[in-house]
């Protein structure tokens, strides 16, 4: 029988090796943080992008995966509508035509373009990256609206443009008139002035 002494010894050695292994052999993991846009309203037939951003605190290596799922309207479950990974875009056979990789991990964008929205495309996207360590993180999510062409909602930054060069255009138009009017009344002027 050992003394206890010995016991403690052992148990404090045991302990402080589990430790250490635990604290260098090992890599911390750290969370992506994905942002994407609330809500994306596309008109039907037209092209819309889901964005999708991410932050990491490793370099974007070719471990760094992206995956984009759909829950679509009425659906509890959620499928994979594209997988990137090492710079090629792996669309499922339903967007195969339609759905296009069009960010840069580099530069930490993982967005895609949807052509061709359709109603059958209405419901909520998520867009989720792994960035090996940093591989947990809640998936960015992104409410689409595929619409019928005339139930989209003004675009004010159109009318307020519009509105500018029209006024412009006008100030133009009377300061010429304005300008041929004193002109032509000037040389009337100079007419009657040289009798």
């Amino acid at each position: 029988m050992e003394p206890k002494w010995l016991n403690a010894i052992w148990n404090g050695i045991l302990f402080s090796g589990l430790t250490l292994c635990a604290v260098f052999g090992t890599r911390p993991t750290l969370a992506v943080d994905i942002k994407t846009d609330p809500e994306v309203i596309v008109e039907n037939g037209t092209t819309g992008v889901l964005t999708c951003t991410f932050n990491s605190n490793s370099v974007v290596t070719s471990g760094a995966t992206v995956h984009w799922h759909i829950r679509q309207l009425g659906s509890d479950q959620t499928s994979t509508i594209t997988f990137f990974s090492n710079g090629i875009n792996y669309p499922v056979a339903a967007f195969k035509d339609r759905l296009q990789f069009i960010g840069d991990l580099n530069k930490r964008d993982a967005s895609i373009q949807l052509l061709n929205a359709k109603f059958t495309d209405n419901g909520t996207y998520f867009c989720d990256v792994k960035n090996p360590p940093d591989v947990a993180g809640t998936p960015g999510r992104t409410e689409l609206r595929v619409v019928p062409r005339e139930s989209l909602p003004p675009d004010s930054t159109a009318v307020i443009v519009g509105a500018v060069c029209g006024a412009v255009i006008g100030i133009v138009l009377i300061a010429v008139v304005t300008y041929l009017i004193i002109r032509r009344h000037q040389s009337r002027h100079d007419y009657e002035g040289a009798r």
